[in-house]
């Protein structure tokens, strides 16, 4: 994924799924022959695998086109009015995108959309230039975008960009989420310090993950240009993984066990990431 890699290495190669989907409502189970139907989930908070592998895949995304961060821009596209209909928010972003093209010359794009509580749509849009990102002030991207409010802001100093605007994606200040009553039992706080305009430090705490409550269930959170590139999967023994990262630097690295005593089954994965930064 552009300067990311990820490795994720078992110690048991998967039997793979016992199901073959055969449409969006049913599934035959294949140790039985059975034809079940699926249990559909009514919001998205409720399904977790489903949350995590759209965020993972959002971040992958980003991490794979995002190499060279002085060739990007960040916006975030805000309404004056309180516009609940995401149609309309990808309906404007068409022809905002066709405005600034206009005016800033072509760019790739990854967009990202943002509930807010007030029932709101935000849209976070990365624009990847072929060279070094134009300057782009507030007031002219604004026109283009004709609907509200924007911020743009580079992304200097992000090592893992992926990460780095997913969790801004996912994460709710803590006084909001108790006061739109969000579900965060169990939810990990995150304390975040910031220097703000006037040069004041900042300290506030976030739930993890507290937003994704609010996305109708199978809304597409990140949407992309035909150029954007998908990331490039392998699989190859560990020994040989690790070669392919030997120059990079170790970043995270996190291995899970299960174990059931009674059947004497133990099986560990390992995710590792490494960075390679371009400058």
């Amino acid at each position: 994924m552009g300067n990311i890699s990820e490795i994720m290495h078992s110690t048991h190669h998967s039997k793979g799924s016992f199901i073959i989907k055969i449409s969006k409502d049913l599934y035959i189970d294949i140790r039985t022959g059975e034809v079940k139907a699926f249990k559909h989930t009514e919001t998205r908070a409720q399904n977790l695998s489903s949350v995590a592998k759209s965020l993972q895949s959002g971040r992958d995304l980003i991490n794979t086109n995002v190499t060279y961060v002085s060739k990007c821009r960040w916006l975030t596209l805000t309404y004056a009015k309180n516009i609940q209909d995401p149609n309309k928010l990808y309906n404007d972003f068409k022809n905002f995108n066709r405005r600034c093209r206009q005016v800033f010359g072509h760019y790739e794009y990854i967009t990202c959309a943002e509930p807010q509580g007030r029932g709101a749509w935000h849209l976070h849009a990365i624009l990847i230039f072929e060279s070094k990102a134009p300057f782009m002030e507030n007031s002219v991207v604004a026109d283009c975008w004709k609907q509200g409010f924007v911020t743009v802001k580079s992304l200097d100093n992000i090592d893992d960009v992926g990460a780095y605007l997913t969790a801004y994606l996912g994460d709710v200040e803590l006084s909001e989420a108790l006061e739109l009553n969000l579900y965060i039992k169990n939810k990990k706080i995150k304390i975040v310090e910031s220097i703000d305009d006037d040069g004041i430090k900042q300290t506030k705490r976030y739930v993890k993950n507290a937003r994704l409550q609010m996305y109708p269930t199978g809304f597409h959170i990140f949407r992309h240009s035909k150029g954007i590139k998908q990331p490039t999967v392998s699989h190859v023994p560990y020994k040989r993984a690790k070669e392919k990262v030997s120059s990079s630097k170790l970043t995270f690295s996190q291995s899970i066990e299960l174990e059931d005593i009674e059947s004497d089954f133990k099986f560990t994965i390992t995710h590792e990431y490494y960075n390679s930064i371009r400058h």
